[in-house]
């Protein structure tokens, strides 16, 4: 088993006033040759936008697309007429495919929204674009991995690639064994809140270690933690 730390002050940033981002991955102004992607797994941006404020329309193709606000609620539209708010406990997914246009804004006047954007390599180019979204209850979570993003849908959103999302909400003391899905996969540990231990690595909130060459490790928590767990392939 290998293992990477990237801490989280080790994170790129941005402060655009009514945008404040934090860039795990190689994305915009930020370039670390080191730190690219993590085999399919392109960006994980951590971004806080002022109420009312917003990114306004712009394209994307060939790139699988996933939100999940943290905090607040988060309002899409896009070229094909959907408009839809995100809302704290939902999951998005969008499959650029051969283009699509989309704008993302506050939903709320008075609050910021806070929300990961995450990118993927697709597995298949020049799909047809689409768009999915759903609630996932976090007790649903607690002390167990949830599914929310999976080739195989099903209970979670379908993703055009061999990539699994899961989130789980854990106690003081509890240990998880992640079970790799896809042979040769690796998996990102992203610690939302709280102090864990993953793949024997030391992790504090927004911290993150990158785990290759391992069909299986154990996340233990040391307080209370909430953790994304993003399964990809290293080579596509």
């Amino acid at each position: 088993m290998k293992t990477v730390v990237h801490t989280s002050e080790s994170r790129g940033s941005a402060n655009h006033g009514w945008l404040k981002s934090r860039h795990t991955f190689s994305f915009a102004g930020y370039h670390n040759p080191e730190r690219v992607h993590f085999g399919a797994l392109r960006v994980l941006n951590d971004d806080e936008v002022d109420g009312g404020q917003g990114f306004g329309a712009h394209p994307h193709d060939n790139m699988e697309i996933v939100s999940i606000p943290l905090q607040g609620d988060l309002e899409h539209k896009d070229s094909t007429g959907r408009n839809e708010v995100i809302r704290q406990g939902d999951v998005q997914i969008m499959s650029a495919g051969t283009g699509i246009q989309h704008s993302e804004f506050n939903h709320n006047k008075g609050e910021a929204v806070h929300f990961l954007q995450i990118w993927v390599f697709p597995k298949e180019r020049n799909i047809e674009p689409r768009y999915e979204q759903k609630a996932y209850l976090a007790e649903d979570r607690m002390n167990k991995f949830q599914t929310v993003v999976s080739p195989n849908g099903g209970d979670a959103l379908w993703i055009n690639q061999d990539a699994e999302f899961n989130l789980a909400n854990l106690d003081a003391g509890t240990k998880l064994t992640y079970e790799v899905k896809h042979p040769g996969n690796g998996v990102y540990v992203f610690v939302l809140n709280g102090e864990l231990i993953a793949a024997n690595e030391k992790l504090d909130t927004r911290d993150a270690v990158a785990v290759t060459e391992t069909n299986s490790f154990d996340i233990k928590a040391k307080s209370y933690a909430e953790v994304l767990v993003i399964e990809v392939p290293m080579e596509f």
